[in-house]
């Protein structure tokens, strides 16, 4: 198995949790993906203003199906930005879109001593996780945690960038790019960021 996409033990888990809280991020532990998207459910009241990220742990989550089945009582302002066929107005609503009330979104490694990481090509995803939404809700497996903050950021570039160039040009016809960073190493607005981790493999 690539060093990559192992899982860790639950002595180890217990540890990666307690460093993330203590940075201050709420960590809701999960077994399965169903529960993860069960978990969104209860944390976002009923016609909350929500938008998202591109995330593939969101789609394999069934995020992504739910919000298309449009029966969940949000205002989806990621609705708005797929409509507008214009780009520059399209690029306009997508920026408005990472200030909304929640946001979610997912990460691509997290060190064992509680640091997050992410990184996207033009920052329309990451850009929310600073401080733009009011509230963060992020969804990650635990396949994503590594030793160390180097190491999270050398996930970034040896696996997930490699993966995720790959998936942009069967997608959009051109590959990716390492854009934009975040390092979430401390989260100083109580409540604001939440982070779901599911023991699964999830994402890349």
């Amino acid at each position: 198995m690539n060093k990559y996409e192992e899982l860790i033990n639950d002595n180890e888990l217990k540890e990666v949790v307690n460093n993330i809280e203590n940075r201050g991020i709420n960590v809701i532990l999960v077994n399965t993906r169903t529960e993860a998207l069960e978990k969104i459910k209860e944390l976002i009241p009923k016609n909350s203003e929500i938008s998202n990220g591109g995330s593939t742990t969101l789609s394999e989550i069934g995020f992504l199906d739910y919000l298309k089945a449009n029966e969940h009582g949000w205002i989806n302002l990621n609705e708005e930005v797929l409509k507008e066929k214009d780009s520059k107005k399209q690029t306009d609503l997508r920026r408005k879109s990472v200030t909304s009330e929640y946001f979610l979104g997912s990460i691509n490694a997290i060190a064992k001593t509680g640091e997050l990481v992410a990184c996207d090509a033009t920052g329309s995803r990451v850009t929310a996780y600073p401080f733009a939404a009011k509230n963060l809700i992020l969804v990650s497996g635990i396949n994503k945690i590594t030793s160390s903050l180097e190491d999270a950021i050398k996930r970034v570039r040896e696996y997930v960038y490699p993966l995720e160039n790959e998936r942009a040009k069967k997608a959009y016809g051109f590959g990716s790019t390492i854009g934009k960073w975040v390092i979430i190493e401390r989260e100083i607005f109580k409540g604001r960021t939440t982070l779901i981790l599911v023991k699964e493999k999830l994402g890349f």
